[in-house]
């Protein structure tokens, strides 16, 4: 069955989200909406996922809210059920940085539109960082980009202040998938004294969907945090699949390895598997297998949180 899948965010001031959360969870039951949305007093943060009725609903409510109204969105169809379940989570941040100073609301770099973003990173004397984690950058990332290898966005600050000290001076741009990240790392560097601070507007979904893959400096696949696991150019459904064993996405020659298991185990993570925790997997995945067989949905079958 198709399914529309919508990503967004907006930092607002947000100080009514535990309101925002009951009225949030009547509206999805009523229009059979699932996902994950995160509410912070600093904004929204959500992918949601439904008949496109049912989004198109959602969204309609939420910018019913002045402080909405003109919040951009990213949509596409999939083919499979990207949730199985509604989360609606209120958090201290919509994005953790792990530093509450830091505001979006007050100061941020300069927004760079798809359409002028290969221009700015084809300047060799623009430093390009890509904000996201280790386990996305390895899936795909812009030519050029640096990759901070860190493992959440909460290792930001400690990246900033142990590698860019002599950046200050230089035009900073950064990305991520769907530009939460890399705005509030542009509020971070802003705040640092960085003056010359870009970021790349709707991150690399709104990238992918707008500029023509003939054009594209994009390499590789763009990690989502839904079972669709990867998407490519046109944000069409990419090839990677997710690893049960370690939770890391997989790519093509990942897949193609002897010690790639469906369901339990890949390349990175099948000698350190425990027979405990194989077991566990071998059971889980002969249950997936088994609704599958039988046209069910495994309900359990989910991407673990990162």
């Amino acid at each position: 069955m198709t399914q529309t899948v919508a990503t967004f965010y907006r930092f607002v001031d947000l100080p009514d989200c535990e309101e925002w959360r009951t009225q949030l969870e009547s509206e999805c039951e009523t229009h059979n909406v699932l996902g994950t949305i995160i509410l912070a007093t600093e904004g929204v943060n959500a992918t949601i996922a439904g008949p496109k009725s049912g989004v198109e609903a959602i969204l309609e409510f939420i910018r019913g809210d002045q402080r909405f109204t003109d919040m951009p969105h990213r949509e596409c169809e999939s083919q499979s059920n990207s949730f199985h379940r509604l989360r609606i989570i209120i958090r201290p941040e919509i994005v953790t940085l792990g530093d509450p100073l830091i505001n979006p609301n007050d100061a941020v770099g300069e927004h760079v539109s798809p359409e002028d973003w290969n221009q700015l990173i084809s300047d060799p004397d623009v430093l390009l960082i890509d904000t996201r984690n280790d386990y996305e950058v390895e899936l795909g990332t812009f030519e050029g980009a640096t990759n901070p290898n860190t493992e959440t966005f909460g290792q930001w600050d400690n990246y900033v202040n142990n590698n860019l000290a002599e950046a200050k001076g230089k035009r900073v741009a950064m990305f991520c998938t769907g530009g939460i990240r890399c705005e509030k790392a542009s509020a971070h560097l802003v705040k640092q004294g960085f003056e010359k601070v870009y970021h790349l507007q709707g991150g690399i979904l709104n990238y992918l969907q707008q500029v023509k893959p003939e054009e594209s400096l994009w390499e590789g696949e763009c990690f989502v945090f839904d079972h669709r696991v990867s998407v490519v150019h046109g944000l069409k459904e990419g090839t990677c699949e997710i690893c049960f064993g370690c939770r890391w996405p997989l790519k093509s020659e990942d897949l193609k390895s002897p010690k790639y298991e469906p369901g339990i185990c890949c390349p990175r993570c099948a000698d350190d598997l425990s027979l405990e925790r194989r077991a566990r997997l071998e059971e889980r995945h002969r249950q997936v297998m088994l609704a599958r067989f039988n046209d069910k949905e495994h309900i359990g079958q989910k991407i673990p949180g990162r």
